[in-house]
C-alpha cells in the first residue's frame, strides 16, 4: 500500500464479530486467562493492548519499520532509547535539539552515568571527532528545532556503522509522510505522536518504531518494565487522527511555503528558516531525504524595529502556544517557551534568541495567515 492508504487502513480492520469500520477502543486494564499457567495475547494493558497495538501496527508500517510501540508522551519514547543502552553509555546529538531533549540529555540522565556530547550535527568531522570507546548512540533530529537545520541522514548513519554504533532519529518534524530515516539507514525512529501523527492537538502521544528484532527486544522491555506505554482511548486518538496524514501534510506544507515567501520579504523580519528556500543551505539535502519540506517556519524579527512581545500580541489565527503539527496554526517563542529548559549558552551556541518566532503553520487558507501576520508585524 502506498502512504496515504497505509494511513488509512492498516491496524483498522479488528472487529472480526461486528466488522465496524473503525479500531474498537479497549479500555480493560487487565484480561482473564482461559487457565493458570496459560498467558493470553494479552493480560495486562501496561504490556499490551489490543487498540494500542493496532496504532503500533499503523506507525510501523509508515514508517517502513517492523515493530513499534506506541508511549504516553513523545518523551517517553524519547527517554526509552537511552535505557535500553549498556550501563557508562556515551551519546552524540546535535546542539539545536528540542528543548525537552536537550533537558533530559543535559539534566537528568547525566545523574545515572549516562553522558552526552552536543555538536554541529551537520558537521561530520565534529560527530566523528566526539566518539569515544563508550559512545553506543548517535541522537539525529531532522528538522532541527527551531531552526530548521537539515542533517544528512545516510552520511550519519554510515559514521555509526562504521564506529559499530546504533543511530536513533526524531522524525516529529516531518512525519513518515515526507521522510522515512528506517530507509536511510537510521535503526531506530521516534515520535512525538501529539504532533502530526494525531494532527489534532487533543491528545499527548509518543512512538518508538525499528525494523531491528533484537532492538525490538530491548524497546519492549524498557517501555514495559518502565512503565511507558500510552493508554487505549489515547491510541485510538492517534489511529484516528494518521488517517489524514496524508492530506493534512500537503496541507501544512503548501501553507507554510507561502508563510515563508511572504515573511523572508517583509523589512521588519531579519532572517527565515525554511529549507524549501532554494538557496537555502540545506536545500538540495533536504530534496535528497525528505519528500516535502514540512510545515513549520521559523523566523528572527528585527527587535530593531519590532518588539517581540508587540508581534505576538497582536497575532488572531496563530495561537501562541507551544507544541506543534496541529490543524491550527501556532506561534511560540522558543526562548522563553520550548527551549527555556536549555542554558543561556546552550539556546545562543544554538543559534536562538529572543527575537527567534517558531510557527507551525496550519490548514486554514492561507490569505488569512498571511494577512494575520502581516498586520501583527505591523
Amino acid at each position: 500500500m502506498r502512504r496515504e492508504t497505509s494511513a488509512v487502513h492498516t491496524g483498522v480492520d479488528k472487529d472480526a464479530h461486528y466488522r465496524s469500520v473503525t479500531t474498537p477502543i479497549y479500555p480493560s486494564s487487565t484480561f482473564r486467562f482461559e487457565e493458570v499457567g496459560r498467558i493470553p495475547e494479552y493480560d495486562y494493558t501496561r504490556s499490551g493492548n489490543p487498540t494500542r497495538a493496532a496504532l503500533e501496527e499503523n506507525l510501523a508500517a509508515l514508517e517502513g519499520g517492523s515493530w513499534a510501540r506506541a508511549t504516553a508522551t513523545g518523551m517517553a519514547a524519547v527517554t526509552a532509547v537511552p535505557l535500553m543502552l549498556e550501563q557508562g553509555a556515551h551519546i552524540i546529538a546535535g546542539h539545536d535539539i528540542y528543548g525537552g531533549t536537550y533537558r533530559l540529555f543535559d539534566s537528568l540522565l547525566p545523574r545515572f552515568g549516562v553522558s552526552f556530547s552536543f555538536v554541529d550535527m551537520r558537521n561530520l568531522d565534529q560527530v566523528r571527532a566526539a566518539i569515544r570507546p563508550e559512545t553506543q548512540l548517535i541522537w539525529i533530529e531532522t528538522p532541527s528545532n527551531p531552526l530548521l537545520n537539515i542533517v544528512d541522514i545516510a552520511a550519519v548513519a554510515e559514521l555509526a556503522r562504521e564506529a559499530g554504533l546504533l543511530t536513533a532519529a526524531d522524525n516529529t518534524f516531518l512525519s513518515p509522510y515526507f521522510q522515512r530515516p528506517l530507509e536511510l539507514g537510521v535503526d531506530i525512529v521516534v515520535h512525538s505522536t501529539t504532533k502530526y501523527l494525531n494532527g489534532h492537538s487533543d491528545v499527548v502521544g509518543g512512538a518508538v518504531i525499528t525494523g531491528r528484532e533484537d532492538l525490538a527486544e530491548r524497546l519492549g522491555f524498557v517501555v514495559n518494565t518502565a512503565g511507558l506505554a500510552g493508554s487505549p482511548f489515547d491510541a485510538w486518538l492517534v489511529l484516528r487522527g494518521v488517517k489524514t496524514l496524508g492530506p493534512r501534510m500537503e496541507a501544512h506544507e503548501r501553507n507554510a511555503a507561502a508563510v515563508a515567501a511572504f515573511l523572508r520579504q517583509h523589512p521588519k523580519v531579519a532572517r527565515v528558516y525554511y529549507p524549501g528556500f532554494a538557496d537555502h543551505p540545506d536545500h538540495e539535502l533536504a530534496r535528497r531525504q525528505q519528500s516535502g519540506f514540512g510545515g513549520m517556519v521559523s523566523l528572527d524579527l528585527d527587535t530593531d524595529r519590532i518588539e517581540p512581545t508587540d508581534f505576538f500580541g497582536r497575532l488572531r489565527y496563530f495561537a501562541l502556544a507551544e507544541s506543534l503539527g496541529g490543524v491550527e496554526s501556532l506561534a511560540e517563542q522558543p526562548w522563553t517557551m520550548s527551549h527555556a529548559s536549555m542554558p543561556e549558552r546552550a539556546r545562543r551556541e544554538a543559534g536562538i534568541s529572543e527575537g527567534t518566532v517558531r510557527l507551525s503553520v496550519g490548514i486554514e487558507h492561507p490569505d488569512d495567515l498571511l494577512e494575520d501576520l502581516g498586520q501583527a508585524l505591523g
